[in-house]
């Protein structure tokens, strides 16, 4: 990940606003969440956006879909930016085997590992870092935080929904700044 660029968290969905974990499962966005990606769509105007690279579950493709449509950019979508599957937890409430999860001391039963992850989403940031900056990647929160890892960052951290965050490479760590 050698320099800047934009991620957007997919808007909510009604299993987010249950605080249940979806993974792989492929949740649509709930009317709040398709005005965050309105919201957000407005937040990155005038940000010399020129591509945008997305995850093929529907919440993070129809978020990209609408922020394209206030961009005027194509859509382009990498299966590598999916959502890591949570196995036998998806659809469960988020608690205490999360964050052993992220800390590395469990991976569910069918689940994608949190190292796993770090590696399947640092190389789809650093193709989709190939295309002409500044780029923005739509996709999702447990992904956000294997890339927060990457970055030198607290990975367990809940990013918001509908958010845009500057994500700008530094020494020790990278600076995510919100879209205002």
């Amino acid at each position: 990940m050698p320099r800047a660029f934009w991620f957007l968290r997919h808007g909510e969905t009604d299993w987010n606003a249950r605080n249940l974990s979806q993974g792989a499962v492929d949740i649509p966005l709930n009317e709040n969440g398709l005005a965050q990606a309105r919201l957000a769509a407005g937040k990155l105007r005038h940000r010399g956006i020129t591509a945008i690279m997305c995850s093929d579950l529907s919440r993070a493709r129809v978020t990209a879909e609408i922020v394209a449509g206030h961009l005027g950019l194509p859509v382009r979508v990498d299966p590598a930016l999916r959502e890591v599957s949570f196995g036998t937890q998806e659809g469960q409430p988020m608690s205490e085997w999360f964050s052993e999860w992220v800390a590395g001391t469990l991976t569910p039963d069918g689940a994608e590992s949190f190292r796993a992850l770090r590696v399947r989403a640092s190389g789809a940031i650093n193709r989709a870092l190939e295309l002409p900056a500044p780029v923005l990647i739509v996709a999702h929160g447990a992904f956000f935080r294997a890339i927060r890892a990457e970055m030198g960052l607290e990975p367990n951290f809940r990013t918001p929904n509908g958010t845009p965050l500057f994500c700008e490479p530094g020494r020790p760590v990278w600076s995510l700044l919100p879209a205002e």
